[in-house]
């Protein structure tokens, strides 16, 4: 590294550039290069944070998945349950229907004679 010394006696600037257009060539590079360093830190911060929220997300839909199997699966073995009823006979359909209007019926009587 040699010094330069100025017609005035006085050392120059930066890496012993004579005070000219280096000096200050050399400034905003190392501005721009801080610049674009805080950039970059916060487009990593927001992919990481991207990245965990994509991570729980599809913990959620996984878990709804889970959810909506089950949901299924109930599902299923009630309408199994109302294919058997329906395969039975329709008299004995129609009798448990008329027994219970027939006991609202009585009930309604009841209430009503109460008062």
């Amino acid at each position: 590294l040699a010094i330069v010394f100025v017609g005035d006696g006085t050392t120059a600037g930066n890496y012993g550039y004579i005070n000219s257009g280096y000096s200050v060539y050399e400034e905003e590079n190392e501005r721009l290069t801080e610049t674009l360093r805080t950039k970059v830190s916060a487009i990593k911060s927001l992919s990481i944070e991207i990245g965990t929220e994509v991570k729980n997300q599809n913990k959620m839909l996984s878990e709804m998945d889970n959810d909506f199997d089950s949901a299924g699966g109930l599902l299923g073995a009630t309408m199994g349950r109302l294919r058997t009823l329906s395969r039975g006979s329709q008299t004995k359909l129609l009798c448990y229907m008329m027994l219970f209007a027939l006991f609202v019926f009585f009930v309604i009587y009841w209430i009503i004679k109460l008062r």
